[in-house]
This record gives structure tokens, sequence and C-alpha cells, in this order.
């Protein structure tokens, strides 16, 4: 019978595995990023919904990763079809987080790597190859790995909405109503910043900003950012204060005092 228990996972293992995940994907990313004549699909009618070779390619390294060492864990990606768990642990991957910034050529995209026990993940990767950055939360851990070193990520203790920093990827956040309620918050904060795509959250949990507002989410968006900020001191809910991990509609705050004063306002949003 698969166990989900926490206490009782091999941890140095699953932090492991998920390394050498994040390393495949960068390895089969980085060729792509910036090359000219890359190779992209629609996967939206009637709107644009990009996905190029390096998505495709990098998830496919990861699973093949999976394939080697944790057969019985389970999948959930973006590109290709879910595998059920035989462990009680599910790897929830997103190749590249941000692809209409990959395609831009901005490094603001970057590999999600979450790990599932039970409701919600317990470890998280963001990681950035171009920048050579890597975000990592969980197991009692958080830091990043980067071209400065070693460093451990802690939110930072903003409290009040007039001098907290915010982003959000586009400025035309989800639906009419949804719009809003981001609005609600974004005239009350003293910065607000788009296109930030996952490295938004990464800069939310080493202390540099102290807001993310999302809508239209999908598991494999969220998933490891979820580990990353709350093991660096953060919150992360949907709008109504529930858990996030499922996608949708996201709040994710340096710290509980800064998070309430947002929900407050979104919470309005039909």
């Amino acid at each position: 019978m698969p166990t989900t228990d926490r206490s009782e996972l091999p941890i140095d293992e699953l932090r492991a595995v998920a390394h050498k995940l994040a390393d495949a994907a960068r390895a089969a990313t980085l060729p792509y990023f910036r090359a000219p004549d890359l190779p992209t699909e629609n996967k939206q009618a009637g709107g644009f919904d990009p996905v190029t070779r390096a998505d495709r390619d990098a998830e496919a390294a990861m699973r093949r990763v999976l394939a080697d060492l944790r057969p019985d864990d389970g999948i959930m990606g973006e590109e290709e079809a879910d595998i059920p768990s035989r462990s009680g642990l599910t790897w929830v991957l997103d190749p590249i987080d941000g692809t209409r910034g990959f395609i831009a050529g901005t490094p603001t995209w970057g590999v999600l790597i979450g790990l599932q026990a039970g409701a919600g993940p317990v470890f998280g990767i963001i990681d950035q190859p171009y920048i050579g950055e890597r975000f990592e939360g969980g197991f009692g851990r958080a830091r990043v790995v980067g071209p400065q070193g070693i460093a451990p990520l802690r939110t930072r203790g903003t409290t009040l909405l007039a001098d907290a920093i915010l982003f959000t990827t586009f400025p035309e956040v989800g639906t009419a109503a949804e719009r809003t309620g981001f609005e609600a918050v974004r005239d009350r904060v003293r910065l607000t910043r788009y296109g930030m795509d996952c490295y938004a959250y990464a800069l939310l949990a080493a202390g540099q900003v102290d807001l993310v507002i999302e809508a239209g989410l999908h598991c494999y968006d969220i998933a490891a950012p979820i580990a990353v900020i709350e093991a660096a001191g953060g919150v992360v809910t949907n709008w109504q204060g529930g858990p996030a991990h499922t996608g949708g509609r996201i709040l994710a705050a340096g710290n509980a005092t800064l998070h309430a004063a947002a929900l407050e306002l979104l919470k309005t949003a039909p």
C-alpha cells in the first residue's frame, strides 16, 4: 500500500532526484534559448498558447529520469499524459513556465519541479537555466544556488500594502471580474511589475518582492512555487484563502499579515 507519511519519505534521495530532473531540463532547454528559427506551435484556437520543441524535449528528458530512478512515482506534466502514482508520490512538472518569455528571449521563464505527497507539494524547485539560478524549498530547507554562490531564502516582512511590491505575469489578469479584484490590490501597493512568469515567485521567496497575484493557473504552474515560498516563510492560497495546489486564482505573499490584507480585497471578485 503506498504511503504518503511525510516522516517516512527518503528525503535525500528525493532531493537528489529533483536536482537530476532540473539538470536534465537545463540540458534540454538551453540549446534552444535565443536560437534562430525555434520550432513553435500554437495550442489554442483563436488565441496564442505556444509550445516549443524545447518544452517537449525538456519534459521528455525529465520523464526518462523518473522512469529510471523513480518508476513507481506518478507524473503530472504540461506536455504529456499523466501517469498514476503507485508510491503515493507524484512529480508535477512544467518544463518551461513562461514559454512566451522563452520565445521572446527574456530570462524570466523557468523549469518547475514539484513533488506532491498526498494533498499539496512537499518540495519544489524553480530553475532558471540561462541565469544559472536554482531556487529550492522543502524538507526543512529553502535556498538558492547560483552564480553568486549559495544563499538562504527568506521572504520579506512587509506588512502594509502601501509599502509592497506586486508582480503578475499579464496586466490582463484572467476575466473582467478577476481583473477588478487584482486592480483593487494594484491600486494600493507601492509598485507593480508585469511579465515575470515563474521568476516572480522565485523573487518573492528570495525577499525581493512582496506579492504575486495571478489567475487561470494549472497545477503544474504553481506546485513548485508553493513549496519554495512556504519553505521561505511565505503564504500561498487561492483567492478565497483555500489550498492553491490545484491551480486557478493564486495569491502569494511574503507573510501572513500582508496576505490577509490582499486577500480581503481579492475575495470581492466573483
